[in-house]
């Protein structure tokens, strides 16, 4: 028994204390009772200048590094102050796993490597093509920068300012460790910029004025860049449309409001009246609504149609009907990519971890090779054709070849038998009879009713296998447990994954088209036009 000195809320010592079997919480208990505190929760606890915390209930007082005399400081915070700390910690370690799951997902698909999932990530121009910009870090960078964009703004349609704004900062960061030459020509950059200005101004924060100032600069001179002076060049490429109209609006609204505060009353007049200018011409007609409308379209979609083509009726139904066809291409290509990945798993990696690459594979078995022989030849010279092609060539390696691909695929056939005797086993049956009805062949079916149509033995036998035949796997075993290699190749590197967050955010990249980041509802900027246009008349006149 040990004894610990507390002081703050209670002073005195604790007696009796068994360090090697009580924890945080049972010191709590002992501490909210000397100090008439209801509820134990309400305690905080520092010892040697570290905030023992529940995350470490698991662990004994003596695990935590508490020793016989040692000194406590015992704090009471009031229920609002505990609930505040807790969302707090919360938010950080979600933050957290924002991060790590974006760097993760970056990382998997900016370098070829073949993904864990049946998707990949990649960049696309606004016509859908897919770009690779500059070198492979370059490339993660965007990726991650795009990532986290997209997460920002989800946080900013829920209203959670204060997490989009530590979001967007993280995919500032990201984009900064791109080489300038290759970001300057697309506008993501400063729409971030953008959002995060929006963030400050949703946060009536004041002190965020003399930074918003600067990163409005910074948007202005990259959307032009980007977009060309007036719009020009994203005019020419969105055939006359008018897409942006409800980002400059924000732009201007922000320009005006830091103007404002700064002072400069008439550059705040000046960008309020030309974002109200932008209001106006986005406010969509009720005829012409209805009339989108009676095509068959939804409100929300026809209302984007009409803004990003100053209210043109045939023009924002041509609109919907590209976007429609070009999503059902999109999902064409998804599912055609997802194809693809499952072929590639088939094949293994490379010795560096990389997919076999499908487009040279193509050209091997255009020439004439067998496609698992030549996928197998390019996977062990790194998809390097010349390479691959002297290995086929050759005699002695092609044999080398076609022994590799009958190891794998025996080695397949095994682990799909050894998970389907496990799922099997985990049906109640004795492991020595399922091993013993699957050698007997036929498919996952029949080995079932064999199961069943025998009586259950039991068996004083360890059986500690999990089933050693090498017989061929059943008939048709193998497409109830699709994947079975890559699953086990995997299942290291799924267990270490967060595969929730990264779920959120492919969802959230997933969900966005060309035209998301300049899909903006601008009820709340036309109330703060107006309102910052009453203040500028008022200071105006207040001035005189």
């Amino acid at each position: 028994m040990a004894k610990l000195k507390i002081a703050g809320t209670w002073s005195g010592v604790l007696e009796e204390v068994d360090l090697e079997n009580w924890t945080i919480s049972s010191l709590r208990e002992e501490v909210a009772k000397r100090s008439n505190c209801d509820n134990p929760h309400f305690i905080n606890l520092i010892c040697a200048g570290r905030i023992l915390k529940d995350d470490d209930k698991t662990l004994t007082l003596t695990q935590l590094g508490i020793k016989n005399n040692s000194k406590i400081l015992a704090t009471v915070t009031s229920p609002q102050q505990s609930q505040s700390l807790v969302v707090e910690e919360q938010s950080s370690h979600r933050l957290a796993r924002i991060r790590a799951a974006a760097t993760a997902l970056a990382e998997r698909h900016a370098d070829g490597s073949l993904p864990l999932e049946d998707f990949n990530i990649e960049v696309e121009d606004q016509s859908g093509q897919k770009v690779r910009l500059g070198t492979e870090i370059d490339q993660r960078a965007v990726m991650m920068g795009l990532m986290l964009h997209a997460k920002g703004k989800r946080f900013i349609r829920k209203g959670n300012y204060k997490d989009a704004l530590e979001v967007l900062t993280m995919g500032e960061e990201s984009f900064s460790i791109c080489d300038p030459k290759v970001i300057e020509l697309i506008d993501n950059v400063p729409i971030l910029q953008i959002d995060m200005v929006w963030c400050y101004f949703m946060l009536r924060d004041i002190r965020w004025l003399s930074d918003a100032g600067k990163r409005l600069e910074m948007a202005r001179a990259g959307i032009e860049r980007a977009h060309g002076k007036d719009s020009l060049r994203l005019r020419l490429l969105q055939g006359g449309r008018y897409p942006e109209l409800a980002l400059h609006l924000r732009l201007e609204l922000l320009e005006g409001v830091v103007a404002f505060h700064s002072g400069q009353l008439e550059k705040s007049r000046q960008a309020l009246a030309s974002a109200k200018a932008k209001f106006v011409q986005l406010q969509v007609p009720d005829e012409a609504l209805s009339l989108v409308m009676s095509m068959g379209y939804t409100q929300r979609d026809a209302k984007r149609a009409l803004r990003m083509n100053n209210q043109d009726v045939g023009g924002a139904i041509d609109f919907l009907v590209e976007e429609k066809a070009k999503k059902m291409q999109k999902d064409e290509e998804d599912l055609k990519r997802r194809d693809e990945i499952r072929e590639q798993k088939q094949y293994g990696v490379t010795p560096l971890k990389k997919a076999v690459d499908l487009e040279r594979l193509n050209e091997l078995v255009t020439i004439g090779f067998e496609k698992e022989l030549a996928a197998e030849a390019l996977r062990r010279n790194e998809n390097d054709t010349q390479k691959a092609l002297d290995d086929l060539t050759n005699p002695e390696t092609n044999s080398h070849l076609q022994v590799k691909i009958e190891s794998r695929k025996r080695k397949r056939q095994q682990q799909a038998k050894d998970s389907a005797i496990e799922k099997v086993v985990q049906m109640g049956f004795e492991r020595s009879r399922v091993v013993a009805a699957f050698e007997e062949g036929g498919n996952l079916e029949e080995v079932l009713q064999r199961l069943t149509a025998q009586p259950q033995v039991n068996s004083t036998a360890a059986f500690d296998g999990i089933g050693s035949s090498s017989n061929p796997l059943p008939e048709n075993v193998g497409s109830d447990i699709p994947d079975q290699m890559n699953e086990v190749e995997d299942q290291n590197k799924t267990e270490e994954r967060d595969v929730e967050m990264e779920d959120e955010l492919s969802a959230d990249i997933a969900k966005g088209d060309a035209f998301t980041d300049y899909d903006i509802e601008v009820n709340i900027e036309g109330e703060a036009i107006t309102e910052y246009l009453s203040m500028v008349e008022s200071a105006g006149i207040a001035s005189k």
